[in-house]
């Protein structure tokens, strides 16, 4: 299945007016990277992926449409799937995008 590229449209708006945000095709989806570190991505999927802070982990994935990020049959450490119904509005979707951004940002450039 290939990304949703309307998604990923809304996303580069939300963007637009960040600094060192680079796009690349990853696993199938469209993931945006903040200094050279993944922050969201368009999932192949379906919905969102989006990085979060380990201590943060166990309260988002409490929230609606959210998932444990899962590649190879393995729990991915540090991001959560959120599916489309979670990200319909361009609040609910703003709201993700700035977790996944601000926390890249706060990594390490590579």
């Amino acid at each position: 299945m290939a990304y949703d590229e309307e998604l990923a449209n809304e996303i580069r708006e939300l963007v637009a007016c960040e600094g060192g945000i680079e796009e690349k095709r990853m696993f199938g989806g469209l993931a945006f990277l903040v200094n050279g570190n993944m922050s969201v991505a368009v999932s192949g999927q379906g919905g969102l992926l989006v990085r979060v802070p380990a201590e943060e982990l166990d309260k988002v994935l409490r929230r609606a449409h959210v998932s444990p990020m899962v590649m190879g049959g393995r729990d991915v450490r540090g991001w959560v799937r959120v599916d489309v119904a979670g990200v319909r509005t361009r609040r609910q979707l703003q709201s993700w995008v700035t977790r996944g951004v601000e926390y890249a940002r706060s990594l390490p450039a590579k």
